[in-house]
């Protein structure tokens, strides 16, 4: 389960990652509450600073991934961890000299996206360079444990700290800022001739749209990317969902608010742990059951009528999305060559986060206006159209055959390679012949 750190230079990442990333979801609960504080609970603006933080992918990511394919990975995250932890140093002492307004909130969020859209292909390619690709689905697995052990403890430490302050965000904003010192430190002192950096790609014209051509020329690559999309513009809004059924539907404070979060970490870091057991790459089968899986619990929680059983239904929820995101995460890194992963990454982080942008104030003017439960019930719904479509998509791209054996009697379902559209005569004969050589079986 934790066979990849045993690679110093990833535990030495990973570990000053876990406080780092504890203190991004510390700095985004304040974030959220900071927002609904200043904006008399609009669910419009909560939704709009979602949109701001992560639209910038929509722009930025490609251009990310093309940097993450030219040069260093492990300088240019020295360079992003950096901006970002200045950016939180900014917003917290607005908060503590009384200055802040939302418009503040607005622009720093969005310059915080900005950097985030460049660090995450970049981040994501790096741990290749860590681990090796005999590690990498590992790797992948562990990384995404410790983003939501943080998440775990992130948010509960936040609602403690707000409730601490009377109210007051700036501690989380501050303690922020300090934690990108472990990431920064970490980095700097890796052992760069255990890296296993993957030739630089030379400078020239051309190479988003290579990175474009690639993807599109494996359908495979394409399912991923399109359910990575759908789930993330309308299913993982819950840190809009979320704070609006705290604040709004069961009229909660920051405490409760911290405590719903964490309780959906817990079911993403069990789904994480158990994604951690995978050696080998996900099947599309079980990227397109895992995102109708999670449409389906995210429609049944909006449903849950109290606190308590909302909160329990947030557990397995999260565990649905994080093994979905664990394994498209993985398809999409092994499925491509190394000279392109950062450009291809870029390419699935701009679909799975720069759909936020659309979709968070949409769930949020849905929630305003509807109800809170509504943003959730209607997110999951439209997940679960989507899975279905990806589902009979697979189906007609693949030979389905009922098997009857008569020695031993057995009754099988086949589900064979992709197939042509129209097989020929000449491959209906031999299809024939071969089915006579084979006794005791009768196709149906």
């Amino acid at each position: 389960m934790f066979r990849a750190l045993r690679v110093r230079n990833f535990r030495r990442y990973a570990s000053a990652n876990l406080f780092s990333l504890t203190g991004t979801w510390i700095q985004r609960i304040g974030q959220d509450w900071l927002v609904l504080q200043l904006s008399d609970d609009s669910g419009v603006a909560l939704g709009l600073i979602t949109a701001l933080q992560f639209g910038p992918s929509l722009l930025l990511s490609m251009y990310g991934g093309v940097l993450a394919d030219r040069y260093s990975k492990r300088r240019m995250l020295l360079i992003t961890q950096a901006c970002m932890g200045l950016l939180s140093l900014v917003l917290g002492l607005l908060v503590v000299t009384d200055v802040v307004a939302l418009w503040h909130v607005f622009v720093l969020a969005g310059a915080l996206g900005a950097v985030s859209a460049i660090d995450a292909p970049v981040r994501q390619a790096f741990v290749s360079e860590m681990v090796g690709p005999a590690l990498l689905t590992n790797a992948v697995s562990l990384n995404s444990t410790i983003f939501n052990g943080a998440r775990l403890v992130g948010p509960a430490v936040a609602g403690l700290l707000i409730g601490a302050a009377s109210g007051n965000t700036a501690p989380a904003f501050l303690l922020n800022a300090a934690s990108f010192a472990f990431t920064i430190t970490a980095l700097a002192g890796m052992r760069t001739d255990e890296l296993q950096p993957s030739p630089p790609v030379a400078r020239g014209r051309g190479q988003l749209r290579a990175g474009l051509a690639y993807t599109w020329a494996h359908p495979d690559l394409v399912l991923a990317m399109t359910l990575a999309f759908v789930l993330g513009t309308f299913g993982f809004n819950y840190q809009v969902t979320i704070a609006l059924m705290a604040r709004e539907t069961f009229d909660l404070g920051a405490q409760a608010f911290g405590l719903l979060s964490t309780c959906f970490a817990v079911g993403s870091l069990s789904g994480a742990l158990l994604s951690t057991r995978r050696s080998v790459r996900p099947r599309q089968r079980f990227l397109v059951g895992s995102a109708v899986l999670f449409g389906l619990l995210t429609v049944v929680a909006g449903l849950m009528p109290t606190y308590v059983t909302f909160a329990l239904m947030l557990v397995p929820t999260g565990a649905a999305g994080l093994m979905f995101s664990v394994a498209a995460n993985s398809f999409v890194q092994l499925g491509v060559e190394p000279q392109m992963r950062g450009r291809v990454m870029a390419l699935y982080f701009m679909c799975f986060m720069g759909g936020t942008p659309v979709g968070a104030p949409l769930v949020g003017w849905i929630s305003e206006h509807l109800g809170a439960p509504w943003g959730l019930i209607l997110g999951g719904a439209v997940c679960v159209v989507a899975g279905l479509a990806a589902a009979a998509w697979l189906a007609r791209r693949r030979t389905v055959r009922l098997e009857l054996s008569r020695a031993p009697l057995r009754l099988r379902l086949r589900v064979g390679p992709q197939r042509a559209a129209v097989p020929s005569p000449q491959l209906r004969a031999e299809e024939e012949k071969m089915a006579e050589k084979a006794p005791g079986q009768q196709s149906l």
